[in-house]
């Protein structure tokens, strides 16, 4: 019997390199879905090796010496994760049957409205074969999901040749994912890429079968409806369905924050709310004419579509609000589970940093090499060794992997900004002009070159360290990418209570003066203008006023759309404030902002 039903209504999103590596290994069997990133191959290798030793099965090295070794990598990884979910999965199913102290802990894990939470009580005096044919029937492990960076798509060369399109980084992990046993989704974040797009057509598991079933499915990370439909009617023209938009916050999020302009989440969700059918219909209606054009299955009506959320939500009653106003079928929390470690992979002293987080610790840094901002965490080890080799006129990183290789600037192959190489270069460049440069100039000129992070390293670092494995090479410390809303935990807590907290049944906070998550965006919104605004270094340009004033316009309207969803929504409170005032404080602020004009 197939089971399509999720078992809980939130999800784990991906985290970093390594924080979600193994998550399904962890978390998979209570029916709970989450996310690998499967950019970083070298350490998938190592977590091959790493779980085939601990669970007894067959391993075979895949070496940089092999053909198509990345490919072959992630699919030798995602099978084994496959086979250890499936197995632990069906094991925890039997001691459910036969041990009822664990089946009333696992019932009180399930969301308080699940039907199968009220069936199971119902079978507590139940005979073994009764219980077990109930689970047989109704439960599902959860969701072994991949996660693709759609820009960390390297062209790769072997010696001075490039190889094909398809031995791109991005490429081939789609490969290695489309080539595993996963009957699951591939999450596709950081924007279009039309070329990675089309490769999708190669692999028939993308479309849908004689059951209108997908065995592979799409899901796309976006920040608002306009994005979704382009990139969904994109996707539709080459006969793929998008299964899922999973709608993030531009910058009430962990790792790479890709700010919106100026649009709030909550007036996001609504119009994803009013418009799913058009999104829907649009998407079907191209996807079904490219069907019929390459000769495939053509569903008769569309398929199954899921609007999904995620970004700094942190209470029970956000949680439901979300489900219950905005119809999402699942909640993303990530950062709080980084303090979980039955269900991530995080150092012992990484994972005592994040407890100790304030507000002020966490902030928006310039450290990614993508040139993005980045979530991060001050005090990590990261940071000191960044600096120290700075203090000692070694800047930049001795870029091992190269995943982030991108800038073209010295020639094809590409560089990473973060990079000893690059940094190097530029930093005679600086010092050549330095003498047409103010002290205040040149050091916010030199900082720019410096800052950057190698998150390749970074980011990998925190499972090595959490598995005893050895790191070799240069020192890189680790590097976190926990979103704002990590200030609010402040303790390690088992997989337990935070599945209870989520639903409202304990609560994993002592922080009771914590800001609502869409204020907390608003407020966030807020800074990043008034931060755009104040550190320009150049000439202002029309551009740059047009585009200033629409987000403060756009900010201004959702401020005025969450004063009427408050009101509308009492019991949706801040705890020790009124939601109103905050709303005026914010909209004052941004009225005060002045933008500048052209002389």
């Amino acid at each position: 019997m197939t089971i399509s039903k999720p078992m809980h209504t939130f999800h784990i999103p991906v985290m970093g390199l390594a924080y979600t590596i193994d998550s399904p290994i962890r978390v998979a069997k209570y029916g709970i879905s989450s996310v690998i990133s499967i950019i970083d191959d070298d350490l998938i290798e190592k977590m091959s090796a790493f779980y085939s030793t601990k669970f007894n099965l067959p391993y075979q090295e895949i070496t940089q010496k092999m053909h198509d070794y990345r490919a072959q990598r992630v699919t030798s990884y995602l099978n084994l994760v496959d086979k250890i979910v499936k197995d632990k999965f069906e094991n925890f199913k039997k001691e459910l049957s036969e041990s009822k102290q664990t089946l009333e802990s696992y019932i009180a894990m399930l969301p308080n409205k699940s039907d199968i939470k009220q069936g199971l009580q119902n079978l507590m005096e139940e005979g073994k074969e009764t219980i077990m044919n109930y689970l047989e029937n109704n439960l599902s492990a959860g969701e072994i999901d991949v996660n693709i960076m759609t820009k960390v798509d390297k062209d790769n060369f072997i010696k001075d040749e490039q190889l094909a399109t398809e031995f791109n980084d991005a490429h081939a992990s789609l490969r290695g994912f489309a080539n595993s046993t996963l009957s699951s989704s591939v999450v596709l974040s950081a924007g279009m890429n039309p070329r990675l797009y089309s490769y999708f057509e190669n692999f028939d598991a993308f479309f849908p079968n004689e059951n209108n079933q997908l065995n592979k499915k799409i899901i796309l990370k976006v920040s608002d409806f306009r994005s979704a439909m382009i990139q969904g009617n994109f996707l539709a023209k080459k006969g793929l369905w998008v299964s899922e938009y999973r709608v993030e916050s531009g910058l009430n999020c962990g790792g790479h924050a890709f700010a919106t302009d100026g649009y709030l989440l909550g007036p996001i969700l609504e119009e994803f709310k009013e418009k799913k059918a058009q999104l829907i219909q649009s998407a079907h209606e191209l996807m079904v004419k490219a069907l019929t054009i390459k000769g495939k299955h053509i569903p008769e009506k569309p398929l199954d579509l899921k609007i999904t959320v995620q970004g700094g939500v942190g209470t029970a009653e956000e949680h439901d609000f979300l489900l219950a106003h905005y119809q999402v079928d699942s909640v993303g929390w990530g950062s709080p589970f980084l303090l979980v470690p039955e269900a991530t992979s995080v150092d012992k002293s990484t994972r005592e940093l994040l407890a100790k987080a304030k507000e002020e610790d966490l902030y928006l840094s310039p450290i990614s090499p993508l040139g993005i901002p980045f979530n991060t965490l001050r005090g990590t080890t990261n940071e000191a060794l960044k600096q120290k080799r700075i203090q000692d006129n070694k800047a930049g990183s001795s870029c091992p992997k190269k995943f982030l290789a991108l800038s073209k600037e010295f020639g094809p192959e590409g560089i990473c900004t973060a990079s000893k190489k690059y940094q190097d270069v530029k930093l005679q460049e600086l010092e050549a002009n330095k003498e047409t440069l103010t002290a205040v100039m040149y050091d916010n000129a030199k900082n720019k070159i410096t800052d950057k992070s190698c998150l390749c390293v970074g980011l990998a670092n925190a499972s090595y360290l959490e598995n005893d494995m050895q790191i070799k090479g240069q020192a890189q410390g680790v590097v976190v990418c926990p979103g704002p809303n990590m200030a609010y935990f402040d303790q390690e807590v088992s997989l337990y209570k935070m599945v209870q907290h989520i639903y409202g049944n304990d609560t994993v906070l002592t922080i009771t003066d914590r800001p609502n998550m869409f204020v907390k965006e608003l407020k966030m919104y807020v800074d990043y203008l008034k931060n755009e605004i104040n550190t320009i270094s150049t000439e202002v340009t029309a551009a740059q006023i047009k585009k200033w004033n629409l987000f403060s316009n756009n900010l201004l309207e959702g401020i005025d759309y969450y004063k009427n969803l408050f009101l509308a929504n009492p019991s949706f409170k801040i705890e020790n404030h009124s939601e109103q005032t905050l709303l005026d404080r914010y909209k004052n602020e941004l009225l005060s902002i002045a933008i500048p004009q052209l002389a």
